[in-house]
Parts: C-alpha cells; sequence; structure tokens
C-alpha cells in the first residue's frame, strides 16, 4: 500500500472532491475511470490525453498495469511510472480500478463494503476518501508533532511535464 505521504493523500483528497464537484466519470473510459480520474490529478493529462495514450495498447488499466513495463516507451507506461514515482504501487492502482484494497475496504462498514460498486462514481469517491483517511491517520501518529492541515495546504500544484 502507498505511504502515508502528504502528496498522496492530497491527491487523494483532491481527486475525490473533483468527482464529488462533477468531474467526468466512466469506468469504461481509460481517462474518466478510477485511475484515470487518479492519472488526471497526479499527471495534469486530460481524461482525452490519457484515454489516446490507452489506446496505443490493448486493455483496460488492470491489463496495462500487469503489462507495465517502465521501458517500453509507450506513453501509458511512462504515465503509470509518473504515477509510482509520486509514491503509488502498481498493486494500489490495481485495487484502485476495482475498489477491492482489504486494508480500505475493512475501514467502511459492512453493509456500504458489501455493497461497494467498482464503476459507481459514489462508490470510487467513498473509496478514495476512506483511503485518504486511513493515510491521513496513519501519518498523524508517524508525525505526531507537525500539523498535517497545515503542511496539506501548503503543497503547491506542481504541473508534472510529461
Amino acid at each position: 500500500m502507498a505511504k502515508a505521504t502528504i502528496e498522496i493523500i492530497s491527491a487523494l483528497e483532491k481527486t475525490a472532491k473533483k468527482l464529488e464537484a462533477g468531474a467526468s466519470y466512466q469506468w469504461g473510459h481509460m481517462g474518466a475511470c478510477n485511475c484515470g480520474n487518479l492519472a488526471q490529478e497526479l499527471t495534469k493529462l486530460s481524461k482525452g490525453e490519457i484515454h489516446r495514450y490507452a489506446m496505443q495498447r490493448h486493455g483496460d488499466w488492470a491489463e496495462q498495469i500487469l503489462e507495465f513495463c517502465p521501458t517500453s516507451g509507450y506513453p501509458m507506461d511512462l504515465m503509470i511510472s509518473k504515477m509510482l514515482d509520486f509514491g503509488f504501487s502498481l498493486t494500489d492502482l490495481q485495487k484502485l480500478e476495482t475498489l477491492s484494497d482489504h486494508e480500505i475496504l475493512n475501514r467502511m462498514p459492512k453493509d456500504r463494503r458489501d455493497k461497494i460498486n467498482k464503476n459507481a462514481k459514489e462508490d470510487v469517491i467513498y473509496y478514495m476518501k476512506t483511503w485518504a483517511l486511513k493515510l491521513r491517520d496513519e501519518w498523524v501518529e508517524a508525525h505526531p508533532e507537525i500539523d498535517l492541515e497545515k503542511d496539506l495546504a501548503a503543497i503547491k500544484k506542481e504541473e508534472i511535464i510529461f
């Protein structure tokens, strides 16, 4: 699982907030699905650019993650590399696409967890918020002397040049 860093917490929270505010969501669209929306936040690429890069190879996010090769030169692999550089793992991305990480699911009430749907926008938002909260708790426990809210507020939007 991704380490609890201010940058990862911020990325998850910003992605969830954008989805809540009406950002495009379509599970079958490589640029507007679960990973696609997170990729938009991390890379500053548009959903169309992400989708176009993904269509240069076959498969959905899960399949492309399985075939990930950091030296392939494919734009999708370069984008996945940027997400990994940010601190996410391939497993994080696979489980985000299917909303299946048991550490995150176990933080949800059983009745909500049992009904989670990998292609429902509301469930993606809830999953990302739960994940961010889990990481917040871990971060605060590891850094009790630091004000997390102050540090999150100080994060500047840095453009990642792709």
